[in-house]
């Protein structure tokens, strides 16, 4: 015959144990990020399951890409970091509820689906006039002329205030 109190005992600790493992689930999730990055390079995201914004980092692609390009594909990274910290809630919790089991149906069937947006197409480059071959080859060889520096705005008001308006410079 088996001992009562033995049975209870055992209970207790299997309770305690699920306890933990739960307050340890409950931790993991609070705490859940979910990190992309685009296919080129040019944006990193790191998000909370919520999709709050934790950290944005731009890669030296950025720099060249026009800012609706670069807008979409901050949102469409960010979109997929969040789903990739969305799909971590099932890994946490499966071991606590099991797989397959009734909680866990609910478990997902509370995360809401998260749309992942494929990311923006790259803008072509721009067409060159190109007189022959020659210049085609080299054309695409050499990467784009950097834009010249822009000259100071020049200060008008100072041509004009230390001179006479009536008096020529010089002589007359």
């Amino acid at each position: 015959m088996t001992d009562p109190n033995q049975l209870i005992e055992d209970y207790e600790q299997r309770t305690a144990a699920l306890l933990d493992q739960a307050e340890e689930a409950k931790s993991r999730i609070a705490n859940l990020t979910g990190a992309a990055t685009s296919t080129d390079g040019a944006v990193t995201v790191s998000v909370s399951a919520g999709g709050a914004l934790l950290n944005l980092s731009f890669g030296t692609k950025a720099d060249d890409m026009p800012k609706d390009r670069l807008a979409a594909l901050v949102m469409s990274t960010a979109k997929r970091a969040q789903a990739q910290a969305v799909g971590q809630i099932a890994t946490i919790m499966a071991p606590l509820i099991g797989d397959n089991s009734e909680a866990m149906q609910f478990v997902q069937s509370q995360i809401p689906p998260i749309e992942v947006p494929d990311e923006p197409e790259p803008a072509a480059p721009p067409q060159q006039f190109v007189v022959n071959e020659e210049q085609q080859d080299a054309a695409a060889a050499q990467p784009p002329a950097p834009r010249p520096p822009r000259r100071p705005a020049e200060d008008d008001d100072t041509d004009y205030d230390q001179r006479s308006l009536f008096k020529k410079e010089g002589g007359w």
